[in-house]
């Protein structure tokens, strides 16, 4: 098996680890990326077809509104996953893109493997739901705090959500997932420097 693979399996010990047999199923139904910085393994109008982890590198999810401006809804690094969950599973198409950052290293499983896998092996259908769990929660948090919280606080709870992201991503990327500009994004980071 490949490295890939292998941080795949060591990601599953954080849930319920997996056999032998598991993982010769799982390297038989992953199959592993490299995608260039700017590629994408999904953009809007396409039906998103595979459920992705990410080995290295880095990638957002965005939309983009009627005035062409990006909006970040998540970012993806190193043991983390990323999909279009709506358009995975209903097989309609995204209304989001999927775009690498870095020069990234991707393992990804078709809808039909993920289905047998759930199938065949209950361990993965218990693993995948407590990722897809973890992912819910997440969402849920961050549509609570874009309606509650300050930009400030927002910014706060991205470094504890993402806390290797920061110094990898751009402030233009950062600040149009906390729905900021750039210049105010950098007042914050001004004052907390103050604070600290």
């Amino acid at each position: 098996m490949t490295t890939s693979f292998n941080a795949l399996i060591e990601h599953f010990k954080n849930y319920f680890p997996l056999d032998e047999k598991e993982r010769v199923e799982l390297s038989e139904r992953f199959n592993e990326r490299k995608i260039k910085r700017r590629g994408f393994i999904l953009q809007q109008g396409d039906v998103c077809r595979h459920f992705t982890f990410v080995v290295s590198g880095c990638f957002k999810m965005y939309a983009v509104d009627q005035a062409s401006k990006e909006h970040n809804l998540q970012f993806a690094a190193e043991n983390d996953w990323i999909t279009d969950l709506s358009s995975f599973y209903s097989e309609k198409t995204s209304s989001v893109y999927i775009e690498a950052i870095e020069p990234s290293v991707i393992l990804q499983i078709k809808h039909a493997d993920l289905l047998y896998l759930y199938t065949h092996f209950h361990k993965f259908d218990r693993n995948f739901r407590i990722i897809i769990e973890q992912k819910y929660i997440e969402l849920q948090n961050r549509v609570l705090q874009s309606i509650s919280s300050t930009a400030e606080e927002r910014y706060l709870s991205f470094l504890e959500q993402y806390p290797n992201l920061a110094n990898r991503l751009p402030n233009t990327q950062i600040a149009s997932y906390l729905g900021i500009t750039p210049e105010f994004l950098s007042k914050i980071r001004k004052a907390l420097t103050h604070k600290a």
